[in-house]
């Protein structure tokens, strides 16, 4: 535990960078520590974002309950 607070807890999960539509473009390693670096294609990125207009339709003025325990 080189962080000494986990107590030996050792977590499961594993790092990955994705790309625009979801894809794996990196998948870090399961049992070793490492640093990646990951090159973003800034214009697919652009492309991707106006065919598939994800946060469109999104509706903001209902974001005010995400910070409240109980909803009135």
């Amino acid at each position: 535990d080189w962080s000494g607070v986990t107590g030996g807890i050792q977590f499961w999960g594993q790092s990955f960078v994705a790309g625009p539509q979801g894809e794996i473009l990196h998948l870090s390693s399961t049992d070793q520590e490492e640093n990646v670096v990951v090159e973003i294609d800034k214009q697919r990125t652009e492309d991707v974002r106006r065919i598939w207009p994800f946060f469109r339709d999104r509706r903001i003025d209902f974001y005010g309950d995400l910070t409240k325990r109980y909803r009135d």
